[in-house]
């Protein structure tokens, strides 16, 4: 079984969550497996490790259990990006829409990220791009360049890792669902 197979097997489909016709990609049971976790940490790892990449920047809430990890192993910072109202200091903000119609605005501190960093942007999931669209703007409006979007998983028929790529923005993930 390859790494990618061990990945896929440890993510417990919900099927009808949130609500009827989701079929809702639980990580949960990928980070209970030590195997499985392990070997996703790994092939970001492998994948990010001779890019000169300076800061990792991960999605609240599931890109703060990925991306410090993956910044801990690059021996570079963290940077979280969080819900509005969560960061204590000065803060540039983003609003977007999510799958479910609702209306969402992620933070990060002003000084997170310097003209000259090159940020790997980490959350454990695409689906209709608008997250991982509005952190790109956080970054981008601070000066950095966005070297990378990388995901566990891509819901490919929602349409949010080709909206990225059509804003000029790489993306990586480990699965990908039709």
């Amino acid at each position: 079984m390859t790494k990618f197979e061990m990945i896929r097997n440890s993510i417990r489909d919900i099927p009808n969550w949130p609500e009827p016709g989701v079929m809702f990609r639980d990580i949960s049971t990928l980070l209970q497996n030590p195997a499985a976790f392990r070997a996703a940490i790994d092939i970001l790892v492998e994948r990010y490790k001779d890019q000169d990449i300076t800061t990792v920047a991960g999605l609240d809430a599931r890109g703060f259990i990925f991306g410090p990890v993956v910044a801990y192993e690059l021996g570079i910072g963290f940077v979280p990006i969080r819900k509005k109202g969560k960061l204590p200091y000065t803060t540039v903000s983003r609003s977007y829409t999510l799958e479910y119609g609702d209306v969402n605005t992620v933070e990060m501190h002003i000084d997170a990220v310097k003209p000259s960093d090159k940020v790997l942007v980490i959350d454990d999931l695409i689906a209709t791009g608008g997250t991982m669209l509005a952190a790109c703007a956080l970054i981008t409006e601070l000066g950095a360049d966005v070297f990378e979007c990388a995901v566990v998983s891509d819901l490919v028929t929602l349409g949010g890792s080709k909206l990225i790529k059509e804003q000029g923005f790489k993306v990586f993930s480990l699965l990908e669902y039709n």
